[in-house]
């Protein structure tokens, strides 16, 4: 009798507990629906809503998505009507927390953005949905068209159903283009060739950063120094007419080394810079620079049109740029100081080492696997964010690589168009596996030190002396590996070796250079002096 009795109270308790439990871990439904107007747009629209969840209003929330910023949603649609909804539930992936159920309770601002895609049918015989620059840098938080709503204080209790709506009825104005000055000046080209690649009009251009006295020396020419860095309409070197501005003071003083400064615009449907090569999936980007754009300059401004005369330089992106347009276009320019460029060696790409590792996302050891970090504190070493984190933000930005950033621009950039259209992603953004026949690609296409090693024989003697690189040994995203990587070979490197130079920053982080602006071109001229060019 009493084995049955504590048996009854045993099953008692088991399915008290287990009711409990449902109790206790069941959430209510949490969603938000987000519409647009007829009024904003009458017909309908394919793109990519998104949905911003800040603590405060400080700024409105579309502003506070970053890398490190605030919870954020992102969700594909297609041919949406007017007032139709697009949901965002527990379904749709978010970052840095990847479910919205998960949102801990309590007040926050809300805010949605539609970001429109354009349909591109390309010469290659693709047709993709993209978002067509509108010389904003590709940046769905202001780039102009694009629709938001109001800010929205809500309460959420994931305890509780809750459906919130949300209407994107603003638009987003034009990109105001700041007026030209004395010394600067600014041109905006169609490019004829990248138009015909992406079906639809694609746009390039440049800032142009006089010199004293060339208003004053009609009869004068000079030589030019292109600074390639990520989309922006401000003037090369951060110049702004203001005493107050170091590098005005210097740009601007009596015997200051007399060049055309020049930055140049070239975004592309997936990024707001082209990495200026040609590529399977941007287009001929490096041809409409080279063969468009800076020909328009020199015919515009009074530039010296010879190789020797002109000049590269550029940090991170623009790094890696100013270094593969020496080395791909050795004559065409005359020399390159590249700064904290992005990878020069595949082996560390911000973590990865893409012909060793199977997964992107951790290295496997015998008996563990640990981690991939993208991103460290130069100055502690700490772990800001992992491959997977940085993939995950990526994804929420956008499917199909249509996130403007920057693994996905590596793989456009570096990689061969998918069956889709698309590029062949290096590795599935979901698990991290790496497709070692991209990576493969990658190596035999845009690896500059694999490129150099093949071909030094005969582009070595091009490069003699023209070659120098300044990064910081800890750099926060790793890019100190590729350097070191390239340094070892141009160092080994005879007949001719290489001449140029390495210089580190031993605790220097991304964004470490030896040399003030000013200090920069002043090393750049006495090179010139030194070739037998006089200013």
């Amino acid at each position: 009798m009493k084995s049955k009795l504590l048996a009854a109270t045993c099953l008692f308790l088991f399915i008290g507990l287990s009711i409990a439990g449902a109790q206790s871990t069941d959430k209510g439904k949490l969603e938000f629906k987000i519409s647009f107007p007829a009024a904003v747009s009458d017909h309908q629209l394919t793109g990519r809503m998104f949905l911003a969840i800040s603590r405060t209003d400080s700024l409105q929330p579309r502003f506070q998505v970053g890398r490190y910023g605030t919870q954020f949603f992102g969700v594909d649609f297609e041919n949406l009507q007017p007032s139709k909804e697009v949901v965002i539930d527990g379904s749709i992936l978010g970052y840095p927390i990847n479910n919205l159920k998960d949102v801990p309770p309590g007040e926050y601002y809300v805010q949605a953005v539609l970001s429109k895609y354009t349909e591109f049918k390309r010469s290659d015989g693709h047709t993709l949905w993209m978002h067509n620059d509108q010389w904003e840098g590709q940046d769905w938080r202001i780039s102009p068209g694009n629709l938001y709503s109001k800010v929205v204080k809500v309460s959420i209790n994931q305890d509780q159903n809750q459906s919130i709506k949300l209407e994107t009825d603003e638009v987003m104005p034009p990109i105001k283009v700041p007026a030209d000055t004395k010394w600067v000046k600014r041109i905006k080209i169609k490019s004829e060739l990248l138009s015909k690649f992406w079906g639809q009009p694609i746009y390039i251009g440049a800032t142009i950063l006089l010199p004293k006295g060339y208003g004053e020396n009609p009869g004068k020419h000079y030589p030019t120094i292109y600074q390639e860095d990520h989309f922006s309409l401000a003037a090369p070197f951060w110049f702004w007419d203001d005493p107050k501005n170091d590098f005005y003071r210097d740009w601007t003083s009596d015997g200051f080394p007399a060049f055309i400064a020049i930055k140049l615009n070239h975004p592309t449907p997936y990024f707001d810079d082209s990495y200026a090569v040609n590529t399977a999936n941007n287009g001929p980007y490096g041809d409409a620079i080279h063969q468009e754009l800076i020909p328009e300059i020199e015919k515009q401004f009074r530039c010296i049109p010879e190789g020797w005369a002109r000049l590269l330089t550029g940090g991170s992106t623009g790094g890696w740029e100013s270094f593969a347009l020496q080395v791909f276009y050795p004559d065409f320019y005359g020399g390159t100081w590249s700064l904290y460029p992005d990878p020069l060696d595949f082996r560390n790409v911000e973590g990865i080492n893409v012909y060793e590792d199977k997964n992107a996302f951790y290295k496997q050891h015998e008996w563990y696997k640990v981690p991939t970090i993208n991103t460290r504190d130069h100055v502690t070493g700490e772990a800001r964010l992992t491959q997977q984190q940085r993939n995950t933000m990526e994804l929420v930005n956008g499917t199909k690589g249509r996130s403007g950033g920057q693994l996905d621009i590596w793989s456009a950039v570096f990689g061969p168009v998918g069956n889709d259209g698309y590029f062949k992603p290096l590795f599935d953004k979901s698990t991290g596996v790496i497709d070692t026949s991209v990576a493969r690609y990658w190596k035999d296409h845009y690896d500059l030190r694999y490129y150099l090693e093949k071909n030094w024989a005969t582009v070595g003697p091009k490069l003699v002396g023209k070659l120098n690189v300044f990064c910081g040994r800890n750099d926060d995203f790793f890019l100190n590996f590729g350097v070191y990587d390239m340094e070892d070979f141009l160092t080994k490197t005879t007949n001719p070796y290489y001449g140029g130079s390495f210089t580190y920053g031993e605790r220097g982080g991304h964004g470490w250079q030896p040399y003030s602006d000013g200090q920069l071109i002043r090393v750049m001229a006495e090179y010139l002096k030194k070739q037998g060019h006089s200013l």
